[in-house]
């Protein structure tokens, strides 16, 4: 039997000697623990472990070990260190598709780029040129749910870990988000609710803002609000024209979403309520 490296998720009640409980076991199975982190949360007296171990994994007989060991109602998840499977929804602009097709293509995305979904052909051509293929899906003549139920058959012949949504200008329904719970990572920038609407960064220069941010997030019900995985900022002036600042937020909002997509696919992302516990 091969040995792999792990990765171990753990997300229950706090109790006395939890890390102890794990790790003993891990030692007990001669696995090495390579990494650990944990964390409780003081307000809900929750605990958050994230392990990666190696060696001879018999999953069944450890899960059963650590089901046993703590509270019933415990989240475990155990996965090995493989790339997630990865469909991308685009609208027109390029800059979030481009970093991660650059960096799929040079091998610096721990993930596998299946297929990009656009609701224009604007991106078509160059996402072809890196061999992934390109769905044309437009909107228009369609109810939003029709189009969404385009989409969702799409997505499910792929099957994908993650929908990634970079610079996806359609708002999802609740039925759409139902479907892929903590799965749709999303990025804007982080103007709002301040500046809503079209031109943004025209009505935040105008406003004389000192500060330029980007936010990659859930998506959940409620639009631009759901859990926060990662987010920068980056300093501006008065001598910066809207032109600028917006290009200024458009290479934030793509490293941030490039970021935020490294914690996620590495397994380093915890939800709870409606925020995020980040064990890097």
């Amino acid at each position: 039997m091969e040995n792999l490296t792990y990765t171990l998720l753990i997300d229950c009640q706090d109790q006395i000697g939890l890390v102890y409980r794990i790790t003993n076991i891990l030692y007990n199975n001669q696995l090495n623990i390579i990494r650990n982190s944990e964390f409780v949360e003081k307000e809900t007296n929750h605990f958050f472990m994230r392990t990666e171990f190696s060696g001879e994994l018999y999953e069944e007989s450890v899960m059963k070990q650590l089901k046993a060991a703590l509270p019933p109602e415990a989240v475990i998840k155990m996965s090995s260190k493989v790339k997630k499977n990865i469909v991308i929804l685009v609208t027109k602009e390029h800059h979030c598709l481009a970093e991660l097709l650059c960096r799929y293509q040079f091998k610096d995305l721990n993930a596998n780029i299946l297929a990009v979904i656009g609701n224009y052909n604007t991106l078509q051509k160059f996402t072809e040129k890196f061999d992934i293929p390109y769905h044309y899906l437009t909107h228009e003549g369609k109810s939003r749910q029709e189009h969404e139920q385009e989409i969702k058959a799409l997505v499910n012949q792929y099957n994908p870990h993650y929908l990634v949504l970079a610079k996806f200008m359609r708002i999802l329904t609740p039925e759409f988000v139902a479907d892929f719970p903590n799965r749709i990572v999303n990025i804007h920038h982080s103007f709002l609710p301040a500046f809503i609407g079209a031109n943004p960064y025209k009505q935040a220069y105008q406003r004389g803002v000192k500060i330029i941010g980007a936010t990659a997030h859930f998506v959940n019900n409620d639009l631009d609000d759901g859990p926060i995985i990662k987010q920068a900022v980056h300093h501006v002036d008065h001598s910066q024209t809207p032109f600028d600042m917006a290009q200024t937020g458009r290479d934030v909002e793509k490293l941030v979403l490039a970021n935020a997509l490294r914690l996620v696919f590495e397994d380093c992302v915890f939800v709870s309520g409606n925020k995020t516990i980040i064990l890097d």
